[in-house]
Order: structure tokens, then C-alpha cells, then sequence
């Protein structure tokens, strides 16, 4: 109160109701400043900062016991290492991979999802990453397909049909973030099960959730929907983002998928990325098919026509025309349906072909002073001598010898797929 009623030296209250509202709109803000950490004492303005940006999570102790600032760089090469040696020890061993692949992403969106432990939240961190591992799985996977399914109130619901543009799945996911309810593994199960299960024989079918809850609200027995998935040769993977759950587990063991679980939004990222390569196939489904494909040309200007996907009038140079039924289609690759011919380019079939016959990885070495050859990075042409004449850690192809830093070996082995150094002798010997 701002003074006591009678006389004397006090003052009186407000008594108009605008008056009330400031006071009211006074205490909120000083409600709102006074954060308290768990014993009770006020945070600082300062320590509000840090503990909003979590910036010791950057820090890490080196071999002398003092603090400093993590290098990305080295770290997201280590990863990137990681992930390229055992893309390696799969084609060591001739595993048989899937290149067209039927992928349905489950995105958890209960209750659980609007968790604050992922800055700002669980359900934004998985939406900035599913929209980078869609461009990622449509860049490795050119002739592939990609669906949305989304969990919330108990009730899964298809978000997209499956199919091959990115952008029409990053945007309709984007406009579709709302958290509520619980979360139903096998209602979700259920719905791309009858789904995937009109997917022709020679596509891989595939399921991945995003999972954020640590239960599920199931209307049935969900054991007799994972044999379902089981026997239609539905591969499921889960990554969680909360803690192990045994249904989980039991799911993707089952239809021999895998299951992780993230630490913090980096981790999960680098465990999403990992789906992004096709999946070894499963030996008794791993059957050899020949597919019939049609490479559809540009239609003549002057044509107009009917788009097939959305149906508006269009162009012809804004499609592509089918060969065999005659039709426009928007986009590539795609299935016509008109007539159900699978529809690719060219660059689609090359752009898959890395996947049989991969770079093989780098090795590391390091320069030695005096050492012939081998100073400057033989793709950007970079110096691999630092200032000091210390040198920088760098990778070597073993099959030409050429040296390369650690940005033009991630570009090598996740974009180009070529090496330029025995490329660049190929083309000498011809």
C-alpha cells in the first residue's frame, strides 16, 4: 500500500481506477525483473544474461586445467569424421543400399514438445532441424520421397502426401506449429502404415519419429501394429528427446530400425543428419527390380496446358511433359499421375550414383618443416602453414597423395564426391 487511511503525515491511496491499474502494471514488472534462482536470491542483470545464453556451454578445460573457447571447427570435423568412416565400413562390406527411398518424418507435437529444456523449446528445435535434414535428405537422396505426419491430442494426422519437393514440406511444417494433448505411437504407426503399404515393391519404406514424449496414449494393442509394420517391411526409427523408452526400443528393434536419444540440439541435429544417407537394405527384401523411368523434356513455349499436380493452367516452359501419357507435371522428380510413370532427370540418376561407389575417406596427417609438397591444400589452394610455421592438421587422399584442409575434405566427401586430385590425373592420362 502506498500510505494508511486517516490523517497525520501519511498519504492516501489511489482511489481511481487507472490508478489501481498502474500500481497493478508496477508490481508485474517488478515480478517479472526479480527472477530467483533456486535458494531464493535475486539474479543480477548480468547473471539473467548468461544464464539465458548458457554461454559455459561453449567453454571446455584443456589438458592444463585452464577454460577455453570449444573449436568449432576441429569439432565439426570430428563429427563429420565420425560419420564418413562408417559410411566407409559400409561399403567395405558391399552392403546393398535403397536409393529410392519412402521416408514419412512423425513429429511429436504434444504437450511435451512446448518443454523448455531445448532452447526456446523442444518443438522449434526439431522444426530448424527437420527443415535442414529435408534439404539434406533431397540432396543425397535425389530420387527419394518425403511425407509429414504430425501427433497431437492423441490423433496423428498426415501434414503432407509424400513426395519430392522440399519447400512444399518445409512450409506447410512451418505453418503447422501448435503443441497440445498427448502423444499415440500406434495411431501414427497405423496411418503410414496404410500408406506406405501402396508403395511399390522395389521403394524402401520407411518411418522416422521425432519423438518427444516419454509415454503413449494407444487406443489398442500396439504390439500387433509393429508386427503389422513388421511384416510390410516398414523400417522405423526413433530419436527421442526426452529419455530411453522401452516401446521405442522394441519398435525399432523390431523392424530393424534405430533408436537414439539426443543430449542437447547439436547432438540431435548430428543424430538426425545420419538418416540422411540411404540405409543398408534388409537381406530378404534387398531383391534386385528393374524399374521403368521416364525423362520428360521441357514443353514448347507456345503450349498451354493443364498442371497434373495442382491443376492450374500453365506454360509449357514452366513443366515438364510426360512421355508417355503427354501430360505437365511441375516438378522433378515426381510419379505421373495420369499414368504412374516414375519421372527423373538425368542430374537425378548421377547425383545418386555416389552412394554405390564413394570417396574413400581421407587420412589425416600433419606437415613436417622441410617436408617436400604438400604446403598448400591442392583444392582451395589455401596455405596449410600457419603464421608461426606451426602446421595445421590436414587430411591426404591415398589414392593421388594430394594434401586438402578440413573444409574442402567436407566438401569433397559430402557435396562434390569427386576427389579433384585423381580426377585431375585421370584427365591427364586420357
Amino acid at each position: 500500500m502506498y500510505g494508511v487511511g486517516g490523517g497525520g503525515g501519511g498519504f492516501n491511496a489511489p482511489s481511481t481506477a487507472s490508478g489501481r491499474r498502474r500500481n497493478q502494471e508496477d508490481d508485474e514488472e517488478e515480478e517479472e525483473e526479480e527472477e530467483q534462482t533456486g535458494d531464493g536470491r535475486v539474479l543480477e542483470a548480468w547473471e539473467r544474461a548468461y544464464a539465458d545464453d548458457r554461454s559455459w556451454e561453449a567453454l571446455e578445460e584443456d589438458d592444463s586445467g585452464l577454460l577455453r573457447p570449444i573449436d568449432t571447427k576441429n569439432l565439426v570435423h570430428s563429427q563429420y569424421r565420425r560419420r564418413i568412416l562408417l559410411r566407409s565400413a559400409a561399403a567395405a562390406a558391399r552392403i546393398q543400399k535403397g536409393l529410392i527411398r519412402y521416408l514419412y518424418i512423425v513429429i511429436d507435437l504434444s504437450r511435451a514438445a512446448s518443454e523448455m529444456d531445448y532452447r526456446p523449446s523442444r518443438m522449434a528445435v526439431v522444426a530448424k532441424c527437420a527443415e535442414a535434414f529435408i534439404r539434406e535428405f533431397f540432396d543425397q537422396n535425389p530420387l527419394s520421397h518425403v511425407g509429414l505426419v504430425t501427433i497431437k491430442d492423441g490423433i496423428s494426422h498426415r501434414l503432407t502426401e509424400i513426395g519430392g519437393s522440399p519447400e512444399s514440406q518445409i512450409n506447410a511444417l512451418m505453418g503447422k506449429l501448435e503443441c497440445s494433448g498427448d502423444s499415440s505411437l500406434q495411431n501414427a504407426l497405423e496411418l503410414v502404415h496404410g500408406y506406405l503399404n501402396q508403395i511399390p515393391s522395389y521403394g524402401h519404406k520407411e518411418v522416422l519419429f521425432l519423438y518427444s514424449a516419454l509415454n503413449t496414449c494407444d487406443p489398442g494393442d500396439i504390439m500387433e501394429t509393429i508386427e503389422k509394420c513388421k511384416k510390410s517391411k516398414v523400417r522405423c526409427s526413433v530419436i527421442g528427446l526426452a529419455a530411453e523408452i522401452f516401446i521405442c526400443k522394441h519398435l525399432c528393434e523390431e523392424t530393424g530400425g534405430s533408436y537414439t536419444v539426443a543430449l542437447d540440439e547439436s547432438h540431435f541435429k548430428e543424430l538426425l543428419l545420419e538418416h540422411a544417407p540411404p540405409p543398408p537394405a534388409i537381406a530378404e527384401y534387398a531383391a534386385a527390380n528393374l524399374i521403368k523411368m521416364g525423362f520428360p523434356q521441357r514443353g514448347a513455349e507456345d503450349l498451354i496446358s493443364i498442371c497434373s499436380c495442382h491443376k492450374k493452367i500453365k506454360s509449357g516452359a514452366e513443366g515438364y511433359i510426360c512421355p508417355r501419357c503427354k501430360v505437365n507435371v511441375c516438378e522433378l522428380p515426381t510419379e505421373c499421375r495420369t499414368c504412374g510413370l516414375t519421372l527423373v532427370s538425368s542430374p537425378h540418376l548421377a547425383r545418386s550414383y555416389h552412394h554405390l561407389f564413394p570417396v574413400s575417406p581421407f587420412d589425416e596427417v600433419t606437415f613436417k618443416l622441410g617436408q617436400k609438397g604438400g604446403q598448400n591444400c591442392f583444392g582451395c589452394q589455401q596455405s596449410l602453414i600457419n603464421t608461426g610455421g606451426q602446421s595445421n592438421i590436414h587430411v591426404r587422399c591415398p589414392k593421388c597423395n594430394h594434401h586438402f584442409c578440413f573444409d574442402c575434405d567436407i566438401y569433397i566427401h559430402e557435396s562434390l564426391h569427386n576427389c579433384p586430385g585423381c580426377e585431375s590425373q585421370r584427365s591427364s592420362s586420357r
